[in-house]
């Protein structure tokens, strides 16, 4: 592999970054450079100014409206946007249900659900976990009972991303009770949110923020065209949209940027009346670090090279999710680390508005604890570490 960028990479580089001064409003990149929360305002500003520059599916091929680039311009654009501060594109639309309906959902399903993707007419949520139901997905006890021209839903889903501001989720459900293994049982199907029977509750994470929900479904009645593909072979869509998910879950760019953070934090905290970075013991975990990540991003492009060439992600998927998210884990301890009691307030008040008026220690300093803590999941969900260690095992080194 070419490690240099060709002239047209390099001006890609430049108009990516141009977009980025333009477009990305100023008060959106003061939140996130200060680790503030974003509302559900600020990622439709975000994701319509990407729309209107025809970036917003940036995985997707020139014949559903994206832009069709290839893995090096998919990659300086998730590296120049972390890196000059813009929010994460949020995939359910984009990067997870969409790639599943353009492979095996019909004709009428992606001309209906794929323009409303892209012009944020509809913001999508997974319906995949449910109590008990969660590394061991296949278990899943959602039911839908076909009836006429429309299934019956009953069940639960937790973890629900941001489900408080969707307008539909794609679900797995079980459609056979009876077959032989479990996942055998099991459809993928589109519901909007507004359908009577669908309760959204939230959970309340450790850091105080409202991420997450449960969602309820009570005899939700759901349209039979609504189902992806054929009834009962949901779970090989499942594994198709998972390996785009974990993928993604590699987060180079998000990792890179959160690096570049840290070295700036660890210059400035001062240990033993020297800069924290000239430290030997911390400097080595960051150059460790360093040298993780380079190696993931070479792994995540080679990757990314692989499906622009028609494949589909395997193994690799779950490789990528296992380093990415040990890797961005290892930087926010580090940064707890370096930050050291500053680090201690993760209440909503010390990150929002300091106490009694004021910030508690520098400017930098509130948010550290709850990334630290937030980004405890990144090894559970998508398929927990120790899954992913157990397919590469048996499917890879057949354990």
């Amino acid at each position: 592999m070419d490690l240099n960028f060709t002239p047209e990479e390099l001006a890609f580089r430049e108009e990516v970054r141009t977009f980025l001064k333009s477009k990305l409003p100023d008060d959106i990149r003061a939140k996130i450079k200060g680790g503030k929360r974003l509302v559900k305002d600020d990622y439709f500003r975000w994701h319509k100014a990407l729309s209107e520059q025809g970036w917003l599916g940036s995985n997707w091929p020139t014949e559903y409206g994206g832009p069709g680039w290839d893995p090096v311009r998919k990659h300086i654009f998730e590296e120049e946007c972390y890196a000059y501060g813009a929010p994460r594109i949020l995939p359910f639309g984009v990067n997870m249900v969409a790639p599943v309906i353009m492979k095996f959902g019909n004709q009428a399903q992606k001309d209906y659900y794929l323009p409303r993707i892209l012009d944020l007419t509809d913001w999508w949520c997974q319906g995949y976990s449910e109590p008990g139901s969660g590394s061991d997905l296949a278990s899943l006890r959602t039911s839908a009972v076909r009836e006429g021209d429309h299934y019956i839903i009953n069940g639960q889903k937790t973890w629900t991303t941001l489900g408080q501001h969707a307008d539909m989720i794609f679900c797995l459900v079980r459609t056979n009770p009876d077959a032989a293994k479990p996942q055998e049982g099991i459809s993928f199907i589109l519901v909007d949110m507004n359908t009577p029977g669908v309760t959204v509750r939230p959970i309340i994470l450790l850091e105080g923020e409202h991420e997450v929900n449960e969602v309820w479904f009570d005899n939700v009645k759901v349209p039979a065209e609504n189902l992806v593909g054929e009834e009962n072979k949901g779970w090989t869509y499942a594994k198709y949209l998972l390996t785009h998910e974990r993928t993604g879950i590699a987060n180079v760019g998000s990792s890179k940027a959160a690096l570049l953070h840290l070295k700036a934090i660890a210059r400035d905290q001062v240990k033993n009346g020297r800069p924290l970075i000239e430290d030997p013991l911390f400097r080595n975990r960051i150059a460790k670090v360093e040298i993780d990540l380079m190696a993931h991003e070479m792994t995540n492009l080679r990757v990314l090279a692989e499906v622009q060439s028609g494949g589909a992600p395997g193994l690799e998927s779950s490789i990528l999710k296992i380093r990415g998210t040990e890797i961005r884990q290892e930087i926010t301890d580090l940064a707890r680390r370096a930050i050291g009691p500053y680090a201690m307030p993760f209440q909503s008040e010390a990150l929002d508005e300091g106490f009694n008026g004021e910030p508690v220690g520098p400017d930098y300093a509130a948010p550290i604890a709850q990334q630290y803590f937030n980004m405890r999941k990144l090894s559970i969900y998508g398929g927990s570490n120790e899954i992913q260690k157990n397919i590469i095992a048996k499917a890879g080194l057949g354990l």
